[in-house]
């Protein structure tokens, strides 16, 4: 079958490499499109998307974009990206992007990792860039998204035998991996035979999310568990943005507590609203509220705002390791936690349940561990009922939140109110 692959480029400045590139993907039989981010001249090898279109998808004009780039490149850029993001949607939109592949430096690597971030998960994205080594960059180049990060090694400054080597092995790759591609929303004839269910979890609670695998496979259900250390947690809510998942069982909604307390495993200010945005079913759960992520233990040492803002070196510690380091929230915390999260829920398009076990919400929390707390917690509980909308129900369990029946009960509720959807 011949799918549709699009290069991302500046043929301004990589015409030769991207000429390469393209040969490559022609001769496995597929077709090119060529979506030129170019900031200078025009290029002498034709593109399906020229600059000036993508200037103006941006709002703007390509004279002033490269009058922009002589005094402030980095605005340039954004407007550039900014109209490369609106193209490439819409060649998905139509059916005409099954895969995307770019390649250069820091620059070139920035804009297109940006425009690539902005398409679903599913979709092949490769990236050749000789920056893809260095550790500063390379988590926000991919962020969330399933960019796959080639090293070219050696620099874009014209063709060689190496860079040859590197493009002929990249246009093989992308053409594998669009022929070997899944079903995701963004594809046709997406077709899924049992309902997925996003499940958030950590150390601290992975007894619960297993055996909510297990109870949902018994009832027909298929489900993706989601590591809440930050970025897993974001990468959910963008999965759920895009229409994966039918419903969620969000067991650690720590990020939201981390993003407002300043802690390792901040999800951002928009985590907990995709599932409310989408209007499908989620049951939630306090897991990780109870903690602030604060290693490594160096920062005690050396005076880190977070921990002299918020006094850590006083309150009850539990150190896996030299890097990961729990600290105990506290009642005020907890308030603010619960205000925050009841804002966020009050604004679901879908039906919400919130479990509460009074026994543990992880591991640290049950009777005779590191963070057992049951009047503290007790604030949290009594704050969210206060300030949630009626119709939002909070079940509040006499057991720990790792046992069977709290995982029974949540895994009965989201079917329950699947069924009522």
């Amino acid at each position: 079958m011949k799918y549709s692959i699009v290069i991302l480029c500046t043929l301004d400045t990589k015409y030769d490499e991207v000429q390469i590139l393209k040969e490559v993907i022609l001769d496995r039989g597929h077709m090119v499109l060529i979506i030129d981010m170019s900031l200078g001249k025009e290029s002498r090898l034709p593109c399906d998307i020229a600059p000036q279109e993508i200037a103006e998808a941006a709002g703007s004009d390509i004279k002033k974009v490269r009058d922009l780039a002589s005094k402030d490149r980095g605005l340039a850029s954004a407007i550039m990206t900014k109209g490369g993001i609106v193209k490439a949607r819409e060649l998905m939109e139509k059916g005409n992007l099954h895969g995307i592949i770019s390649l250069g430096g820091c620059s070139n690597t920035a804009m297109a990792t940006t425009v690539m971030k902005s398409l679903p998960f599913g979709i092949p994205k490769l990236m050749i860039s000789s920056a893809a080594s260095m550790p500063a960059y390379a988590a926000g180049y991919i962020g969330t998204s399933d960019i796959t990060m080639m090293h070219s090694v050696v620099d874009f400054t014209g063709t060689n035998d190496l860079i040859r080597d590197v493009l002929t092995r990249a246009g093989g790759a992308i053409c594998g991996m669009v022929e070997n591609a899944g079903t995701h929303p963004g594809k046709k004839g997406k077709v899924r035979k049992r309902p997925l269910i996003a499940i958030s979890e950590f150390n601290f609670c992975d007894t619960a999310a297993r055996l909510a695998i297990k109870y949902l496979d018994e009832e027909g259900f298929d489900s993706i568990p989601m590591h809440a250390q930050g970025t897993g947690d974001m990468a959910m809510e963008e999965l759920i943005e895009q229409g994966f998942f039918d419903g969620v069982i969000d067991f650690v909604t720590a990020g939201v507590s981390e993003h407002i307390l300043g802690g390792n495993r901040a999800a951002g200010p928009t985590r907990l609203e995709a599932a409310g945005k989408m209007g499908i079913p989620q049951v939630l759960a306090p897991s990780g509220f109870e903690m602030i992520s604060c290693g490594p233990m160096s920062r005690k040492d050396i005076g880190d705002p977070l921990w002299t803002s918020r006094n850590l070196s006083s309150r009850k510690l539990f150190c896996q390791d030299d890097y990961r380091v729990q600290a105990r929230t506290t009642q005020d915390e907890l308030c603010e936690i619960a205000l925050t999260v009841a804002q966020k829920l009050n604004k679901a398009k879908g039906p919400v349940k919130f479990l509460i076990p009074l026994r543990g919400w992880s591991t640290l929390t049950t009777e005779g561990a590191p963070f057992y707390e049951p009047e503290t917690d007790r604030v949290f509980s009594e704050m969210l009922k206060k300030h949630l909308r009626p119709e939002i129900e909070v079940i509040e369990m006499d057991v720990e939140l790792n046992s069977p029946e709290f995982v029974r009960a949540a895994v009965d509720a989201l079917i329950g109110m699947m069924g009522a959807g």
